[in-house]
């Protein structure tokens, strides 16, 4: 049995239940103390439990079963890559972005940008693009957010165990654990390396958090996106410069970069520095380097793009000019918009600029972005600024709750067996119609009794183990009702995601909440960031608002928002509420993992939604562009909807207790949304639109060579 270490290590676990359950059968109360974690489970528990393990003929049916599919799927060499680029596995593609979101046990992550990075190496993974990454391991993770008795969120840091957590050290020839410095910075600053084995994968982790380094070099991966201007720029230039001389410590040759945002995007100047090392002229290097990037910018906030002083450049790159073989002036041109130079250095200016291929993540944040950066390309008209868009997606098998997956399996699978494997095939979600109503509405009410009795739990634990204060009690879901019409917000407390929208008008949002026969309940999670004032005060007013009798106890608010609840609320609620100021979202993708498993959003039409939203899967609402009192608009078209269409058809219900039509709509959100906002597709539009135009590029530089 020793391949549960194998697999622990693994995070191929994390979206195959049946992996985990292996790992459950073991002792369900040691899964759950482990708050699934495999690796901090085994290293937990009796050996006396595994002993019996060990002689339990069926437990070791299924250990065999899945220890050869694991196998298996590790050393395939076929997939959707190898069928359409034959030849090509060997051009791997160099990944790096600041935050990966790929399970709760490693909190490198703050929001939707580091999930999306972490769906983006699964994909890679089932589909057999050969991709290897980069990012940091972040020894204090994000924030563990606690909301005080007026409703003030403070945060704590929780130290990373690294010996409880599915990473592992990478070796030097020695046997020791691998440390680099990075290049061309003083005083110096060291790296040792990790790696997460994310199936086919290998994500490799930078730590600075090590006695070679002084006091200021230790905290540089402790926590992701400093607010000191200098820090973050430390910390930019280990991922970007750290980050390639890992690789390149590694012998790991790749023949293209995709950045995950401007945060790593030092790593570009030092391909140029490489090659002028070979004898390249600094403009044939840039050119040869834009020829081999693709750039995916994700915010269209101005404040979401890292600009630092030229004080700050000078002091850490005046050594570094003269290696590239320019002078200062040219150097810190590369980074200052056009428009205004005065700001100083910009990373997505940067970025942009030593990359030959950029896309935004939908068609809207396209336009808005061609907009914001149109200055870098002055001679050309604003359609014609080439920033192209491809729409997130999000993974399947890690977001689609695996119940529903069975039920939709038990239709499929006749008419197209494979279909897991062909997730991104429109005709096949059709079949969505050929499910009983009764099943999904059914399955539907198992996964959100899930939902509330996880947070009654929370609730309870929190209570016995005198963590709480009793002025808390309302507002974290005690009286919460599965019987109840029950709305999902979930994201990030920034300012322009309005969390605070539906509470414009609290006389009507009480007659909403409080109606005797329809009433309705609101479920909030979610962060501000920790130098986010103006978020945290969003979050106090929701807070102080549930705490009103009036409201009922139908309020409630999630502390410590992570990947784990937001499983369980994708899965759970009816309604996913999503109301940003335009054109500011970007994308959202937390709308696509609710729709996928029959959550109808209620949104704003911006981001993904403008794309997804048919008029049959959900509602749209919003004020036409340039309303002067915008949040009030917005606020009076969301209670109509709700009044109007919303909660009628979800108390529609007919003799046998089924509300038909919510039903009808449940499945066309998921036949609309699974295949054309799955992960399989979006990796497909990056391999198709950038990957072979960026290998052809490398592979004419080889050939010059």
């Amino acid at each position: 049995m020793s391949g549960l270490l194998d697999l622990a290590y693994n995070l191929w676990w994390s979206w195959h239940p049946e992996v985990r359950i292996l790992f459950k059968q073991l002792n369900q109360e040691a899964w759950k103390a482990s708050i699934h974690n495999p690796v901090r489970m085994l290293r937990d528990l009796p050996a006396e439990l595994l002993e019996a393990a060990e002689h339990n003929a069926e437990y070791l049916r299924r250990y065999d079963i899945i220890m050869n599919r694991f196998r298996r799927y590790l050393n395939s060499r076929s997939g959707w890559f190898k069928e359409q680029y034959p030849g090509k596995e060997a051009l791997t593609i160099a990944y790096f972005s600041a935050e990966y979101g790929l399970h709760h046990s490693l909190p490198f992550y703050a929001g939707g940008l580091g999930f999306l990075a972490g769906d983006h190496l699964k994909e890679c993974s089932d589909m057999g693009v050969p991709l290897v990454a980069v990012g940091f391991m972040y020894s204090e993770g994000y924030l563990h957010q606690h909301i005080q008795s007026d409703g003030w969120q403070t945060g704590s840091k929780e130290c990373l165990d690294r010996e409880a957590t599915p990473v592992k050290r990478v070796l030097n020839w020695d046997g020791d654990h691998l440390v680099i410095r990075v290049p061309y910075v003083e005083p110096a600053i060291y790296v040792a390396v990790w790696k997460v084995d994310v199936g086919k994968v290998p994500l490799y982790l930078l730590d600075t958090d090590i006695p070679l380094n002084d006091e200021a070099s230790r905290r540089i991966s402790s926590s992701l996106y400093m607010s000191d201007r200098e820090e973050r720029l430390r910390q930019e230039i280990v991922l970007g410069i750290g980050g390639r001389m890992v690789l390149r410590t590694l012998g790991i040759e790749y023949s293209a970069v995709h950045l995950n945002e401007g945060h790593p995007a030092f790593a570009l100047l030092e391909r140029i520095r490489e090659r002028m090392e070979h004898g390249i002229l600094f403009d044939e290097a840039v050119r040869q380097v834009q020829g081999t990037t693709v750039f995916t910018t994700h915010t269209p906030v101005a404040a979401g793009h890292d600009v630092f002083s030229t004080d700050l450049m000078d002091k850490y790159f005046g050594t570094y000019y003269s290696e590239l073989g320019i002078d200062r002036d040219q150097f810190l041109a590369l980074g200052k918009h056009p428009d205004h130079p005065e700001n100083g250095f910009n990373m997505t200016v940067l970025a942009l600029r030593l990359s030959g291929y950029h896309n935004a993540v939908s068609k809207k944040h396209g336009e808005v972005t061609r907009q914001m950066w149109r200055g870098l390309w002055q001679d050309l008209a604003e359609d014609q600024v080439p920033i192209d868009a491809i729409t997130n997606g999000v993974h399947l098998p890690t977001w689609m709750n695996s119940r529903i997956e069975d039920l939709l399996d038990s239709h499929f699978y006749y008419v197209a067996p494979n279909w897991q494997q062909e997730p991104d095939d429109e005709t096949i979600w059709n079949l969505v119609d050929e499910v009983p109503d009764k099943d999904l509405w059914d399955l539907h009410l198992q996964l959100k009794n899930k939902l509330i009795n996880r947070i009654r739990e929370r609730k309870r634990v929190k209570w016995i183990k005198a963590l709480d204060d009793t002025t808390n009690f309302v507002t974290e879901g005690p009286f919460l009702n599965p019987s109840v019409l029950t709305i999902g917000f979930a994201r990030r407390f920034a300012t322009y995601k309005r969390a605070d929208l539906i509470f414009h008008d609290l006389d009507r949002l009480k007659k909403i909440i409080s109606n005797r026969w329809r009433p309705v309940q609101i479920i909030f999670a979610g962060k501000a960031h920790q130098s986010d004032d103006e978020g945290k005060r969003i979050l106090q007013k929701i807070y102080q608002i549930a705490r009103q009798p009036e409201f009922e106890g139908r309020i409630a608010i999630v502390e410590d928002y992570n990947e784990q609840t937001a499983q369980y609320l994708v899965h759970g609620v009816d309604v996913w509420l999503n109301n940003p100021l335009p054109p500011m979202e970007a994308c959202g993708t937390s709308g696509m993992k609710a729709g996928i498993n029959g959550v109808l959003n209620l949104s704003i039409l911006d981001g993904w939604w403008l794309e997804g939203y048919n008029g049959r899967n959900g509602w749209a609402f919003g004020a036409a562009e340039g309303e002067e009192n915008r949040d009030a608009a917005d606020a009076d078209a969301l209670y109509d909807i709700l009044e109007r269409e919303v909660i009628p058809l979800y108390y529609s219900s007919s003799l046998d207790a089924i509300p038909h039509g919510w039903v009808k709509m449940m499945k066309e959100s998921i036949k609309s949304i699974a295949p054309r906002f799955c992960a399989r597709r979006m990796v497909k539009d990056y391999v198709n639109n950038y990957y072979p135009k960026m290998v052809s590029s490398a592979d004419a530089e080889r050939e010059k060579s």
